[in-house]
């Protein structure tokens, strides 16, 4: 039996790739593709036959013949562990719904997103910027946002060296702003950023972002490797006349070590709300909203186990999630746009 579901997991996988690469690049809207019967995928096995190509169907989705389709992180097909682990939350998912679900791995997150597009994968969990492009493309929502340390998200921050003059308009006590963000950033106007590398959300895109919101012009950044080297940056001085990182990079130990002061001589200017996601959980827009409503459910009691963690943990890396919607992500989204970066580009 665990053989049988190892072959059917490869089969499926190949299936997706196939799918993945039809002519015409990322499809809008598309009906579920049929899986391989038994029979089917044990004659390819065999020789006599070959792979048939996917057609749209109008099977009822979530059966034996047209299960759902449940994707593993990229590259997960020679994780063991991890195969095992998406099998027994497939498990999970069909006790608590009824419908019949696979696992699939696909090798990228564009090839993932564009199974999302084509209606070969129904739930998967994506990157933020993988997310935002899927949401953008309207292949998927959002569902559960994966948590770190019992948060949800994270921030950023805009910090400068204290004797530069800037004024800060973060009270440091409180953790909170004093000011807006125009009023806080516009000191940055024609002033030279110091970035962490050109695609960190809380390193450039966030905080470029909102200075593009809030039409503040910049010069040229400099691009440094690594968001602790900004704050190292911005303390010596004479790189950059600001910096971005994620709250609050000054707390590396190494940065500690080396400035014990750094508190001392770098001031945040002003910080962002925690709108920065870690990886999200998403369900395809293929399904109809009852079939998705009733995998959002599913999803909300087995997160809330300690038998759904336990599998979700090896799964997706993260075994603590919290229920939430697109709504969520709107600052997050608008700020990635206002950035100007190709996210196409950037999740393949």
């Amino acid at each position: 039996m665990i053989r049988l579901r190892i072959f059917i997991f490869y089969i499926l996988f190949l299936f997706l790739l196939i799918s993945c690469n039809e002519p015409g690049g990322i499809a809008s809207a598309f009906t579920p593709e049929p899986a391989l019967d038994i029979d089917t995928a044990l004659a390819i096995a065999a020789g006599t036959v070959n792979a048939p190509r996917p057609t749209p169907t109008s099977a009822v989705v979530g059966t034996i013949e047209n299960p759902l389709i449940i994707a593993l992180p990229p590259g997960s097909s020679t994780d063991g562990k991890r195969v095992q682990a998406g099998t027994a939350f497939a498990e999970q998912l069909s006790e608590v719904t009824g419908f019949t679900f696979v696992v699939v791995a696909p090798e990228s997150y564009s090839r993932l997103v564009e199974a999302i597009g084509h209606g070969n994968a129904h739930i998967a969990v994506l990157s933020p910027y993988a997310y935002v492009f899927a949401y953008e493309q309207g292949f998927a929502n959002a569902a559960f946002a994966s948590l770190r340390s019992g948060e949800n998200a994270y921030g950023a921050q805009f910090i400068a060296r204290t004797e530069a003059g800037f004024q800060s308009y973060f009270d440091s006590e409180k953790e909170e702003n004093t000011g807006s963000a125009t009023e806080a950033l516009s000191q940055f106007r024609d002033k030279k950023p110091c970035w962490s590398d050109e695609v960190s959300p809380s390193g450039r895109i966030v905080p470029a972002g909102i200075l593009a919101h809030n039409d503040i012009p910049f010069r040229s950044a400099a691009v440094l490797q690594g968001q602790p080297t900004v704050v190292r940056a911005v303390y010596v001085g004479g790189i950059c006349d600001f910096g971005t990182t994620y709250v609050d990079a000054r707390n590396f130990p190494a940065v500690l070590d080396e400035y014990p002061d750094v508190f001392e001589q770098v001031d945040v200017i002003w910080r962002t709300p925690s709108i920065i996601p870690y990886d999200v959980l998403t369900i395809a827009n293929s399904l109809t909203p009852e079939v998705q409503l009733a995998i959002r459910d599913a999803l909300f009691r087995i997160t809330g186990m300690q038998a759904g963690r336990q599998v979700l943990g090896p799964a997706y890396g993260n075994e603590n999630w919290e229920r939430i919607t697109d709504i969520f992500y709107e600052e997050f989204r608008k700020y990635v746009k206002l950035s100007g970066i190709n996210l196409e580009n950037l999740i393949q």
